[in-house]
């Protein structure tokens, strides 16, 4: 029997693609894998369809450093429309209380948001991908069921109220992994005495990446009318995903025995921690760790050949 071929072609980088609002972002990972030809692909922390924004996708060895990625934090400007909460906490779902909205200004609205910076806990909303019992959560809350949550702890590093426009407040907020903006929307309006949900969200910085790195689709579809060369010419470097790491240059042997999982001496290397690795030529070869001894063990080779 012939052995089946790869299914698709071997691409390694990291692509912030500017997620378009209405589409999900696995349906965004696949239109751009396609445009790609790419055997390998994954994103780094889903953004829900009435989300835009900067979503990083991992192509092929880049996979490998896509738990960093999620695990860091994200930046997003969003409006909290006041007076109104619905079933989704956002503009998809249908308005399921009303309630006056009293006098704000912004004084008002800064002593409120006080009480959310830093760390904080969150109940996970219903229409969310989180499992209870083998389930998602939104696939309860589709079929009108609703089931207790356990708070969680997430950290909101910054708060700022950009505005207040009549019924809508437009903020922007930094904060860890795990944070729904749209429960926190909810709870802004429940410290000012009203109701509320998102009008408005948009991710401006995941990790490393922001705004200015980002590439649209009709950017790729442009880039792919001229073949592979000029689309690969878009992916950002591996390494780019951990830009606050120290990073370690290998000689030639040290490297050959580190890229067949083998801890190596590396002079000059920090006392400690995680690094990044290189061999000649500055070639990234992935994560290693200092040992007690100094060496330089390897936790996360990458094949990029």
């Amino acid at each position: 029997m012939a052995r089946r071929g790869k299914r698709g072609r071997d691409v390694h980088g990291i692509l912030p693609l500017d997620k378009p609002l209405g589409e999900s972002s696995n349906h965004a990972l696949q239109r751009v894998k396609r445009l790609y030809q790419a055997r390998k692909a994954g994103h780094t922390g889903s953004l829900d369809p009435l989300a835009s924004g900067v979503l990083p996708l991992c192509f092929g060895e880049a996979t490998k450093l896509s738990a960093h990625l999620l695990d860091s934090d994200k930046h997003y400007d969003f409006h909290c429309r006041l007076g109104q909460r619905t079933a989704t906490g956002d503009t998809e779902g249908e308005v399921l209380e009303e309630a006056p909205v009293p006098a704000l200004d912004e004084a008002v609205v800064e002593s409120a948001l006080a009480a959310f910076r830093g760390d904080i806990q969150q109940i996970p909303p219903m229409y969310s991908a989180i499992k209870h019992q083998g389930e998602r959560l939104y696939r309860l809350a589709r079929e009108g069921r609703e089931v207790e949550r356990d708070p969680r702890p997430v950290r909101i590093l910054s708060l700022e109220l950009l505005a207040v426009d009549g019924l809508a407040l437009q903020l922007r907020v930094c904060c860890s992994k795990g944070t729904y903006v749209r429960v926190l929307a909810e709870d802004i309006a429940r410290e000012l005495g009203t109701v509320g949900h998102v009008s408005y969200l948009r991710r401006i910085a995941a990790g490393p990446y922001t705004e200015k790195d980002l590439v649209t689709l009709a950017q790729l579809e442009q880039a792919a009318e001229s073949g592979t060369e000029a689309l690969d010419s878009l992916l950002q470097p591996l390494d780019t995903a951990l830009p606050e790491w120290s990073s370690v240059q290998l000689s030639g042997d040290a490297a050959w025995y580190f890229g067949r999982g083998n801890p190596v001496m590396s002079p000059g290397a920090p006392p400690e921690g995680r690094v990044k690795v290189y061999g000649e030529a500055h070639r990234f070869l992935g994560i290693g760790e200092i040992l007690e001894d100094g060496r330089v063990a390897p936790r996360r080779l990458l094949n990029l050949d």
